[in-house]
C-alpha cells in the first residue's frame, strides 16, 4: 500500500502498536444508510443533590455507612467490590483443561464532585485537579501494599456504558496479578525499549506531532489524539509528552495540565452531539512492586460508543467478535471533527449551576 489516499478510500487494516492487534478500517462504508438500533437518550435532568443517591454527601451507602459532607472529590472502598482483599491464594487445575486461580484485590470508588448533576466536562479545571490529586494519593497508598501488582484507574460514564449510579464517579481496582491488556502493552513496549532505548509512545507521539493529522488538543505536558489504530468511532488517547511510568510522576503544574486536557477532551465529546457523551476511560501505567519498568509510558484511553449521533451507538458484534475489530469512519476524520469543536461546553451559555 502506498500513499495516504489509499488509507482514506480503500479498506485496510491498521496495527495497534501497543497490543499487536489489528483493526479493519472500511472508509467506503460511511455512505451506508442506517436502519439499525437507535438508543433512547437518557434524561439529563438530575438535581444537584439526590437524597436517594448512594454517592451524594451525607447519604447512606448500600452497606449502611454514611458519606461525610464532602466538598470536593471523595473516595471510599467499593461496597460491592469485584475483588476482595481477604481472598486467600489458591489454584485449580484439572488436566490443564479446567484452570483457575484466586485473585486478590482492593476496589475503590471516587466521587468526582459533591454535585450529583456535574460530569467531568462541567467541572472547573481546579475541581478536576482535585480528582487528579486523589488519583495520585490512592495510587501511592495502594502501591504500598507489596502484594498489589497493578492499579487500574478508570471511569464508566453514562447508563449505556453500564454505569450503575448516575452520580459522576470513577473507580480504582488494584490487584495481585497483571490484567490481560497490561500484559499485552507491557510486552510491546518492552520489546521496543530493548531495541531503541526509547519509549514506544514517545517515538509514536513525535511522529503524530510532526504529521498533525490525528491531534485533537495539546498543551505543554499532554497530547490528546485519535490513535492511528483506533477501534471505537471517536476513541482518543491522552499521552504525556514526557516519558514517565505512572501518575505519581506528575508535579503540581502537570496535574493542572492533565486536568485541562481531560476537561477540553470531555467537553468536545459532549459538544459533538450536544449530549452527555458516554465512554469508558482509564489510564495505563507501569505495574507496581514488580521491578523497574523503564519501557512504560503513561497514557489514558477513552473508548466512546456513539457513532453517528447521540442516539446511534457502535456495537462490537459479528466479525468484530469472531475475527477482529472494524470501523468505518477513519481516525483522521474523527480527529478533525473533534479538533474543530469548541472547548466551551454547549450548556455553558444558557445553563447556570
Amino acid at each position: 500500500m502506498e500513499g495516504q489516499n489509499n488509507l482514506k478510500e480503500n479498506p485496510h487494516s491498521r496495527l495497534n502498536i501497543l497490543t499487536g492487534e489489528w483493526v479493519l478500517v472500511s472508509p467506503h462504508r460511511t455512505k451506508r444508510p442506517w436502519q439499525g438500533k437507535v438508543e433512547d437518550l437518557p434524561q439529563d435532568n438530575r438535581p444537584s443533590y439526590d437524597p436517594k443517591c448512594y454517592l451524594c454527601p451525607t447519604n447512606s451507602r448500600a452497606d449502611g455507612d454514611t458519606n461525610p459532607d464532602y466538598k470536593e472529590s471523595f473516595v471510599f472502598k467499593n461496597d460491592f467490590s469485584a475483588l476482595l482483599e481477604e481472598t486467600a491464594a489458591g489454584r485449580y487445575n484439572e488436566n490443564n483443561l479446567l484452570v483457575a486461580k484466586n485473585e486478590r484485590g482492593i476496589c475503590k470508588v471516587i466521587s468526582f464532585s459533591p454535585k450529583h448533576h456535574l460530569t467531568l466536562p462541567e467541572l472547573s479545571v481546579a475541581e478536576i485537579t482535585k480528582v487528579v490529586d486523589l488519583w495520585q494519593k490512592e495510587y501511592a497508598n495502594l502501591a504500598s501494599n507489596n502484594w498489589i501488582k497493578y492499579i487500574q484507574i478508570f471511569e464508566n460514564k453514562g447508563e449505556i456504558m453500564g454505569c450503575s449510579n448516575p452520580h459522576p464517579h470513577g473507580q480504582i481496582w488494584a490487584q495481585s496479578d497483571l490484567p490481560v491488556e497490561i500484559i499485552k502493552e507491557s510486552e510491546r513496549q518492552k520489546k521496543h525499549y530493548a531495541i531503541h532505548k526509547r519509549s514506544l509512545l514517545k517515538d509514536y507521539l513525535e511522529m503524530e506531532l510532526e504529521k498533525r493529522e490525528r491531534i485533537v488538543y495539546e498543551n505543554d505536558a499532554f497530547v490528546v489524539l485519535v490513535p492511528f489504530w483506533a477501534v471505537w468511532p471517536y476513541e482518543t488517547m491522552i499521552i504525556s509528552k514526557k516519558h514517565v511510568q505512572q501518575i505519581g510522576a506528575f508535579n503540581e503544574n502537570k496535574k493542572t495540565l492533565l486536568a485541562e486536557a481531560i476537561k477540553v477532551l470531555t467537553t468536545k465529546y459532549d459538544n459533538l452531539f450536544e449530549t452527555s457523551f458516554p465512554y469508558s476511560a482509564g489510564m495505563h501505567q507501569a505495574p507496581v512492586n514488580n521491578g523497574d519498568h523503564p519501557e512504560w509510558h503513561w497514557h489514558m484511553h477513552f473508548y466512546p460508543p456513539l457513532l453517528r449521533s447521540a442516539t446511534v451507538k457502535k456495537f462490537m458484534v459479528g466479525y468484530e467478535m469472531l475475527a477482529n475489530p472494524q470501523r468505518d469512519i477513519t481516525p483522521e476524520y474523527a480527529a478533525t471533527r473533534l479538533k474543530e469543536l469548541p472547548a466551551e461546553h454547549y450548556k455553558s451559555k444558557s445553563h447556570k449551576y
